[in-house]
């Protein structure tokens, strides 16, 4: 099976939550960058404050579980766990 690729935006009710990603998006962005198997992992604010959007990209789908399983295990995942995510998966 060829490349995963994930895209949607993550997107927040309150400047309280926006203030979480902005504290805690940089590290989680450098970590999965680092991780074997990642391509592209990019997440931009939109022109909305509240709202960013993601554009990952990984070799396969183990090397993206791989990166699902290391990210719950993080503070980015405990601080943003009830922020609204809306995700397209695609496996390539």
């Amino acid at each position: 099976m060829g490349m995963t690729t994930l895209t949607g935006t993550l997107t927040c009710t309150s400047e309280a939550e926006a203030e979480l990603v902005r504290t805690y998006l940089p590290e989680h962005i450098r970590l999965s960058r680092e991780e074997p198997g990642c391509v592209k992992f990019d997440v931009t604010q939109g022109d909305d404050p509240m709202v960013w959007h993601l554009d990952e990209a990984f070799v396969d789908a183990a090397a993206f579980a791989a990166h699902q399983a290391r990210t719950k295990a993080t503070i980015w995942a405990e601080k943003t766990a009830k922020l609204i995510r809306d995700f397209k998966r695609v496996d390539a």
